[in-house]
């Protein structure tokens, strides 16, 4: 796609005892702290950039790291869009965002450029739209997922809590017609000694 390199490095934490709090937690002080340290060593860069390409980029990575993330339900945040494109369904690209829409970067940009003016945390989404080892809500409709949307870029981060309950993680898989023999390795982490544990993947040139 157009927002996607041939090849790239891929930053993938994976914590054990932990949940998807403590995930997005993990999450914000890695990016805080990277944006920090080239706030403070490679201040010469950023003015060259400031100088030919944006004036206002310190301050913005300065916000990145003082401001707090904000944190919103993916149903509240469905609910926020679908009142602010109809006001005018004519200016966005995919107008008809519902519960179970896979949000397009222009919802991610407006979540995080307009609404919240920061970046802002994405969470607990439709099991549907997500990957089956994550780990399901007790409301049946959602999964212990997390996007970090940043203004600017859109989403930088994903990540879930995954499902270490065997039994659920079986019975997901056979729903969606999965051969448990070709994931033995996995079921076995599970099956002999497996911990609540999340993770999350960065995009290390999307973060650059």
């Amino acid at each position: 796609t157009a927002r996607h390199l041939a090849e790239f490095w891929m930053i993938e934490p994976e914590m054990a005892f932990a949940d998807l709090r403590a995930d997005m937690d993990n999450a914000e002080a890695y990016v805080k702290h990277v944006v920090g340290y080239v706030l403070a060593e490679c201040r010469g860069d950023l003015e060259h950039f400031a100088k030919f390409h944006d004036a206002a980029l310190v301050g913005k990575l300065e916000a990145i790291v003082s401001d707090e993330f904000a944190r919103v339900s993916y149903t509240e945040a469905v609910e926020m869009l679908r009142a602010e494109i109809a006001k005018d369904p004519s200016k966005w690209e995919y107008p008809d965002v519902v519960f179970g829409t896979d949000l397009a970067t222009e919802h991610e940009r407006w979540l995080a450029e307009t609404a919240y003016g920061r970046a802002v945390f994405v969470y607990d989404y439709p099991r549907e739209i997500k990957a089956f080892y994550m780990r399901d809500n007790d409301d049946g409709k959602t999964v212990a997922a997390m996007d970090l949307l940043v203004p600017g870029v859109g989403e930088l981060i994903g990540g879930s809590q995954r499902e270490e309950r065997l039994d659920v993680l079986l019975d997901k898989m056979g729903a969606l017609g999965l051969e448990p023999a070709d994931y033995w390795w996995y079921l076995d982490l599970r099956r002999y000694g497996s911990v609540p544990h999340a993770g999350y993947g960065l995009g290390f040139e999307r973060l650059v």
